[in-house]
């Protein structure tokens, strides 16, 4: 079983952003010596708890202070941009860290306001076609619009590799995206819990081979779910305590406020949550993995027994930074990534 993450660059109580991104460097070091195969930075707008807002900088920071872990973004969210300009983007940054980079793909909302904001054409409604934007990104990278297209005389002139192209998801769509196109796909478990099972099988039952530079000629499909891992359960559920804090806040349409640190979550809960296990044989993640290393352990490797994937990329919005880097030391450990 492969190790990556996808770092959400979590504000801590008390610290700042520019702390925060400083965070990110030193988790992607860490994770790098401990075997970790690859972190992702995540696209998150207006968020006062979040401050990964823009993975292209952050994938160029962290990728000039590492060696060998592969470094993208978790995801680029392309129904709000040009496909071109990703394009041009993700090659200049794998033209400066060859065979490193991944360019994760997603087509997420952000909000009415944010979503109007990151719009050029602010005369009409914001509307994205999402099937179009894939499309063409693929055609930049492979250099394939047919002839008449207007964009066939431009080339994406780069170095022989390419930045690894994924599809990012937790619908049908992306799973049907992905599949129809021939390319790599991540589930976001953490979002949909009751769809994994279908829908990773679907990619794998609809998959058309592609021979394009983009593509894959057999399904690679990849699981993202929320994991945190601790010596103890009880130290892992106070850990997951500030992102129960934050659904219960979305539930009462609460938004927009920092994460507590872990013993202030814990009191505004009401004491440690309760956390549920994954039922082997099931295919549906529990919406967070969380325990001691052998009860992580063998609920990952399970789950990846089930859904046969070999790839399980965590996700855990902590906000202890010591608690976070014991987390995955536990679970190199514990997977014996060195």
């Amino acid at each position: 079983m492969k190790l990556s993450l996808v770092d959400l660059s979590t504000v801590i109580p008390g610290q700042t952003r520019h702390q925060t991104l400083m965070n990110s460097i030193e988790v992607a070091q860490y994770i790098e010596k401990l075997g970790f195969n690859r972190i992702w930075l995540a696209e998150h707008h207006g968020s006062a708890s979040i401050a990964g807002r823009a993975p292209e900088i952050l994938i160029a920071a962290i990728a000039a202070n590492t060696s060998t872990i592969r470094v993208g973004s978790g995801s680029v969210l392309l129904n709000h941009y040009s496909p071109f300009k990703v394009v041009e983007t993700f090659c200049t940054l794998n033209e400066l860290y060859p065979k490193r980079i991944d360019l994760g793909i997603g087509r997420a909302t952000t909000g009415p306001v944010t979503d109007f904001a990151l719009q050029q054409d602010r005369s009409k409604q914001f509307k994205s076609d999402s099937n179009q934007q894939i499309l063409e990104l693929t055609s930049w990278l492979d250099n394939s619009f047919p002839e008449d297209h207007p964009f066939a005389a431009t080339r994406i002139h780069t170095i022989d590799s390419l930045p690894k192209l994924y599809l990012l998801g937790s619908s049908p769509w992306s799973a049907s995206a992905a599949s129809h196109l021939g390319l790599r796909y991540v589930f976001a478990g953490f979002i949909n819990q009751k769809g994994t099972r279908d829908i990773i099988n679907s990619y794998r039952s609809e998959f058309k081979p592609s021979n394009t530079p983009s593509g894959v000629k057999h399904p690679q499909a990849s699981l993202s779910v929320h994991v945190v891992c601790a010596d103890t359960e009880e130290e892992a559920r106070k850990q997951v305590a500030p992102i129960r804090v934050m659904y219960r806040n979305l539930a009462k349409g609460i938004i927009d406020i920092p994460l507590p640190a872990p013993d202030d979550a814990v009191k505004e809960l009401g004491g440690l949550p309760t956390t549920g296990e994954y039922v082997s044989g099931s295919g549906t993640p529990p919406r967070f993995i969380v325990g001691n290393p052998e009860q992580v352990y063998l609920q990952l490797t399970q789950l990846g027994k089930d859904l046969s994937v070999d790839e399980i990329i965590v996700q855990d919005m902590m906000t202890d930074h010591a608690a976070r880097l014991r987390s995955y030391e536990l679970l190199s450990s514990a997977f014996e990534l060195k």
